[in-house]
């Protein structure tokens, strides 16, 4: 059981770039290909109950910025798309370059995308 719950830590802990690297393995080594990332679903239409806490984040890149080709790469890593699909996420912006992420990895990739020069929103 100590072993599962360290293993879970693991996960919990991977950066980016590592569960990308993850993502691909499984694919690549073992045929398990990831799930469409979920879309997020409106509540009930009911006024009077409290809003919960977002627990899922959509990573929106507002703008390329003054470093396309960096910003490019950038979404081609962080997506695993090919060159040519992360550049048509950039050259659409505004465009959702993740969604239905949890908060530390939509910040993560904030972080790394706004670095990189670009303008980027959570929602």
């Amino acid at each position: 059981m100590a072993d599962l719950k360290d293993f879970a830590e693991q996960l919990v802990n991977l950066t980016v770039k590592e569960v990308n690297e993850l993502a691909t393995i499984l694919k690549d080594e073992y045929g398990i290909e990831p799930a469409a990332a979920a879309v997020a679903v409106a509540g009930p239409a009911g006024g009077g109950e409290a809003e919960e806490a977002q627990t899922e984040f959509d990573v929106i890149l507002k703008a390329a910025g003054g470093s396309k080709l960096a910003v490019v790469k950038l979404v081609k890593e962080l997506t695993g798309l090919g060159l040519k699909e992360a550049k048509g996420l950039v050259d659409d912006a505004p465009s959702a370059i993740k969604e239905g992420v949890s908060k530390d990895e939509a910040e993560a990739l904030k972080t790394s995308l706004e670095e990189a020069g670009a303008e980027v929103e959570l929602k």
